[in-house]
């Protein structure tokens, strides 16, 4: 989660001069390469399901991917977070044998805090962006454990990884390249390692030795770091009311993964942004 948020951190400078969709761009050409080369995946070996259901997450993690920096773009790293954080805490929920209620409702409160609408300054596309990449990142889980269940080990990263870089060089590729430099690239390649490829690998052997519903307690955690590292590193300081709306989603979040884990193999519901 450090490593997540400090590369989404980190991103907002290259988003000055190549936009949020350059940005992701260069991280997920970067991961499309980098992912396969550390892996070498055997793709001979799958079934024609398992493929397909690598070549869908890769795809959804392109969309989260760039849905998500356009949202940073306009919204304090904390805020953007907690939204997208909606997607995951949905599907908790759905899958929850208590709370169903309680939950989502202190989590709506704790949206209301953080985007404030009656003083009018969320800016409303950013907070359309975030819950884009919200219900991404909840088709993100369901897929993720789809290819758990059929590949073993990373090889549906790996396999995952170029696919998303493939769409978002189609999708942010020819409005972009003409602003990358040699000096881009390399640091695209460093961005790409601190996000997405170390946390992602990390991510996957924290749950060979936890339980589901114990790494998504401790992932529900991931819009306070984004609130500290938003702090720390952008100078973005949240008022008190947004504060108080972020630790609202993060209990929700712990609240709903504690009553609703899944009992089949164990699989990543990861952090994309």
């Amino acid at each position: 989660m450090l490593l997540v948020q400090l590369g989404l951190a980190a991103s907002v400078g290259l988003m000055d001069r190549v936009g949020p969709e350059g940005a992701a761009w260069l991280r997920l050409g970067w991961a499309g390469v980098l992912v396969p080369l550390l892996v070498r995946p055997r793709v001979r070996d799958l079934t024609a399901a398992a493929l397909r259901a690598c070549v869908a997450l890769g795809v959804v993690t392109a969309a989260i991917t760039m849905l998500f920096m356009a949202a940073v773009e306009r919204l304090p790293l904390g805020t953007a977070s907690a939204l997208e954080f909606l997607g995951p805490l949905g599907v908790a929920v759905a899958r929850g044998h208590g709370g169903r209620r309680v939950w989502p409702a202190l989590a709506g409160v704790g949206v209301l805090l953080l985007t404030q609408p009656w003083h009018g300054g969320s800016d409303p596309v950013g907070i359309a962006f975030a819950l884009a990449a919200a219900v991404g990142w909840a088709a993100y889980i369901l897929l993720t454990q789809r290819v758990g269940d059929q590949v073993a080990g990373l090889g549906g990263l790996a396999i995952s990884m170029p696919v998303a870089g493939l769409v978002a060089t189609v999708v942010a590729g020819p409005s972009v390249i003409g602003r990358v430099t040699p000096e881009l690239l390399v640091v695209g390649a460093g961005l790409a390692i601190l996000l997405p490829v170390v946390p992602f690998m990390l991510e996957m052997l924290a749950l060979r030795r936890l339980t589901t519903s114990a790494f998504g307690t401790l992932m529900s955690l991931e819009p306070a770091f984004a609130l500290v590292i938003g702090v720390v590193a952008l100078h973005q300081v949240p008022d008190a009311l947004a504060v108080v709306g972020v630790a609202f989603v993060v209990v929700a979040g712990i609240g709903a993964e504690r009553s609703g884990s899944r009992t089949g193999p164990a699989v990543v519901p990861a952090a994309v942004g």
